[in-house]
């Protein structure tokens, strides 16, 4: 297997509340939801940087797919990393995630590390970690 992951798909309740979410509120692109006219088909897809996509599909779909019984959701299983460039981008996020509906568990702040970082929950409780690392140069 080569270190690589093309897309990171999230289990989600309310396919078009996530499109709206990461569509309309975060502004990431996609052609919106497609595969609906397959029984557990509707997914919807987004662009992250080159070759990265994330997927957003229904739970139920997902669990069918994979062959694995549908659970109780838990967000302390995964959490997805953002990093941005500069600390002020931080905030600058955080608030975009609030005002399109997420839940901020975790108001931005500086870390023991020296970098500064906040987390926050999308509508189905999937975890974002938005963080500005002073180690690492973000290429936008």
């Amino acid at each position: 297997m080569k270190p690589r992951i093309t897309v990171l798909t999230l289990g989600v309740d309310d396919l078009e509340r996530s499109l709206k979410f990461y569509r309309d509120g975060l502004g990431l692109p996609t052609e919106g939801i497609v595969g609906r006219e397959f029984e557990h088909g509707a997914v919807a897809f987004f662009d992250l940087q080159a070759g990265v996509k994330l997927a957003v599909w229904n739970r139920k779909d997902l669990a069918h797919e994979t062959k694995v019984p549908l659970g109780a959701p838990s967000s302390t299983e995964l959490t997805i990393g953002h990093n941005v460039g500069r600390k002020t981008e931080v905030d600058q996020v955080m608030e975009e995630a609030e005002k399109a509906g997420a839940t901020i568990t975790d108001p931005a702040h500086d870390t023991f590390w020296g970098g500064y970082s906040g987390h926050f929950q999308d509508p189905d409780g999937h975890l974002w970690e938005v963080v500005w690392n002073p180690d690492w140069e973000i290429n936008d």
